[in-house]
């Protein structure tokens, strides 16, 4: 890779999935040590539920991550987006992996009978809004101009 690639890329600073993550620990923390918000379904019951929401979850990450290996792109916002992929699961979100990520937090918030991980869904949301995705869509109107606005134009953002 040379350098050009690595400063062609958009200025997302903090990994996704390390935002996800920091929250989810964040509810655990105040379900655990400040206000339990506890499910009240039983404990199988939750795995059921947390297992037909991870499973989507997967398929969705593992959709986009095919389609950009095929198009031999990274993953990694940061690194240069040489094509727009418009295909697949991209057809029907311009964000898989970052919806993945939020369906496997509600997932294992369930699984963990814990309320503050699923609520917090929302806000791990805002934080990739702010600091993912807008960074994104800024670098990929300006790598591609009119090609990304009718992209954006025909596919959600999340849903």
């Amino acid at each position: 890779m040379n350098n050009n690639e690595t400063t062609d890329g958009a200025a997302v600073l903090v990994p996704p999935p390390l935002l996800h993550l920091v929250v989810g620990v964040v509810g655990i923390a105040l379900n655990e040590f400040i206000w339990p918000l506890p499910f009240a379904f039983s404990a199988s019951i939750r795995l059921a539920i947390a297992l037909a929401i991870a499973v989507p979850s997967i398929v969705l990450v593992a959709g986009a991550l095919k389609l950009f290996w095929a198009t031999g792109q990274n993953p990694e916002p940061w690194i240069a987006t040489p094509e727009i992929v418009q295909t697949g699961v991209y057809r029907f979100t311009r964000n898989p992996m970052y919806l993945s990520l939020a369906l496997l937090q509600i997932a294992i918030g369930i699984g963990l009978g814990n309320l503050w991980v699923v609520l917090l869904v929302a806000f791990s949301c805002l934080i990739v809004q702010i600091t993912a995705i807008r960074p994104e869509e800024a670098y990929l109107e300006g790598k591609f101009g009119s090609e990304y606005l009718d992209y954006k134009e025909s596919v959600r953002r999340w849903l």
